[in-house]
């Protein structure tokens, strides 16, 4: 006997936390169907007691008291008929008779299947066929002839409706007996159903309770004996074991937990190697930016002297033998005045595409108002000889972001727009902002020039890349480029809206201030 309850106990013992919890949770299960089913079952019979109570019986005593109103309404106008000869009296009678058929039809299939208030029904039709046969259709009918009612008639007829009382009594006994047994019946199966739902809640109860314990027990202690250790490694002593305690599957997480810290040693052992390789590509990495910085020095001053200096005389050369150089010659400087100047832009637009993030990040609340006014502003003259007119805002958002770039990122939007004009039309120009629906503005910037197919939606923002040849529009290729740059270093994205037609119609978004701050705080 005590080695089957050792045996017994160990089986306990050897137990996950699954184990335990299938276990409780079974037991509940089987308790809460039990409860369920019972609380079911009850519900139904409640719903069917109810139906019969208010759809059935309560109508059917209802009908009762109408059909007895229907035959007292039809003695009462024989017998005033029968005093005063009045055949006015003989519409209580007839619209009676009508009333009583029609209530006898609606009690009988209300009461439909219950024997004995049927049975009475029938004799109250019966009783009420024998009162009017016997007694108030002679009566009326020797009236109406001018006979006189014989006083053992009304005697014989004030019997005849007394037994139609009496079975109207019984019927309403009868009907109420039936709605006292239904009502018992109703509240037993209340009674019950309502203990189902009681024993169901205990249930629940009792398996929180079991819940409880068993995670105190199987889990939460076993979990303390872990988070303890595993603050002794945080704190630096990687050497600390990890102690196996508790169900087998928590046991098994502290042996994976115990694995993982003998792998994190040897990862730090390796991350100690790594560290001096990153130092040395670290320093590797600010060599080559001092050298790039030093790059944009040579470009913006050493490399854009030679090229002023090849234009300048190359415009002395033209002053001065112009009249000895012929056509072609003239033609020769003036190719390499333009190229040295072309030169001289493109070293300046990359200059500028290089510094954006890197120089300009002057990052703070920025009136966009205001920097759009300062890019029209610049574009004053463009913007006046080619007659462009703008549709903007009343108002625009605040960002976060720097002043100088998006000054610029407007300047290359709405000069794009002026530069790639219909030459039938003067340009319109159209600027809206909305909120995004991923949060933040989406902006717009639409024109009616000669717009950009939507092959080249992602071709226009690529540097260097043009669409049209230098002789039919100027530029370096690197406005929208930027644009692109400058709109991504503040967090947006700036695209090609390629069902707009009539013209072009460039989008890009900006976050909000509460958008830039989480981003900033991360």
């Amino acid at each position: 006997m005590n080695v089957t309850a050792q045996e017994q106990g160990g089986r306990w013992r050897r137990l996950t936390v699954h184990g335990w919890f299938v276990v409780v949770l079974g037991a509940i299960t089987v308790l809460v169907v039990i409860c369920a089913v019972v609380a079911t079952i009850m519900l139904g019979r409640t719903a069917s007691l109810s139906e019969k109570l208010t759809e059935r019986l309560s109508p059917a005593r209802v009908e009762a008291a109408q059909l007895r109103n229907a035959l007292l309404d039809q003695e009462t106008g024989v017998r005033g008929y029968l005093l005063t000869g009045n055949r006015e009296f003989l519409r209580p009678y007839t619209d009676g008779l009508t009333a009583e058929r029609r209530s006898i039809a609606r009690i009988a299939s209300l009461v439909e299947g219950r024997s004995e208030v049927v049975t009475d029904l029938n004799a109250i039709r019966t009783a009420a066929d024998g009162w009017r046969r016997q007694y108030a259709e002679p009566a009326t009918a020797g009236r109406q002839a001018g006979t006189a009612v014989q006083g053992s008639a009304t005697e014989g007829g004030k019997r005849s409706f007394d037994e139609v009382r009496a079975r109207l009594d019984r019927l309403g006994e009868r009907l109420e007996q039936v709605r006292s047994r239904t009502q018992t019946e109703l509240e037993q199966v209340q009674s019950v159903r309502d203990w189902a739902f009681v024993a169901m809640l205990g249930a629940f109860l009792l398996a929180g309770v079991a819940m409880a314990v068993l995670l105190r027990r199987a889990v939460g202690r076993p979990l303390d004996d872990l988070r303890i250790a595993s603050r002794h490694i945080a704190s630096g002593d990687f050497d600390h074991p990890i102690p196996a305690s508790g169900p087998a599957d928590i046991r098994e997480v502290s042996r994976d937990v115990d694995q993982m810290r003998n792998k994190i040693v040897r990862a730090l052992e390796e991350s100690h190697a790594q560290e001096v390789l990153l130092r040395e590509q670290a320093m590797e990495l600010r060599r080559s930016n001092g050298e790039l910085e030093q790059f944009a020095y040579v470009a913006s001053h050493d490399l854009q002297e030679p090229l002023r200096k090849i234009a300048t005389f190359c415009q002395l050369l033209e002053k001065r033998y112009g009249h000895v150089l012929d056509e072609r010659g003239a033609q020769y400087i003036h190719f390499a005045v333009d190229g040295a100047t072309r030169m001289q832009v493109l070293i300046n637009d990359l200059l500028s595409f290089s510094r954006v993030g890197r120089l300009y990040d002057d990052r703070k609340p920025v009136e966009l108002e205001e920097a759009l006014d300062k890019a029209i502003d610049d574009l004053s003259t463009a913007v006046e000889e080619a007659g462009a007119a703008f549709e903007r805002p009343e108002r625009l958002p605040s960002v976060v972001g720097d002043a100088t770039m998006l000054s610029l990122l407007w300047q290359n939007l709405i000069g794009n727009a002026v530069k790639f004009r219909d030459p039938e039309r003067p340009p319109r120009i159209t600027i809206t902002c909305e909120p995004a629906d991923e949060g933040g503005w989406l902006f717009a910037v639409a024109d009616n020039g000669i717009g950009i197919e939507a092959d080249f939606a992602e071709k226009i923002f690529v540097i260097f890349q043009r669409l049209h040849s230098r002789e039919t529009y100027t530029g370096t290729g690197i406005g929208l480029a930027m644009c692109r740059k400058i709109v991504e270093n503040h967090g947006g994205r700036i695209w090609l809206d390629t069902t707009f037609t009539g013209g072009a119609r460039i989008l890009f978004t900006l976050p909000g201030p509460a958008h830039h701050d989480e981003g900033s705080g991360s």
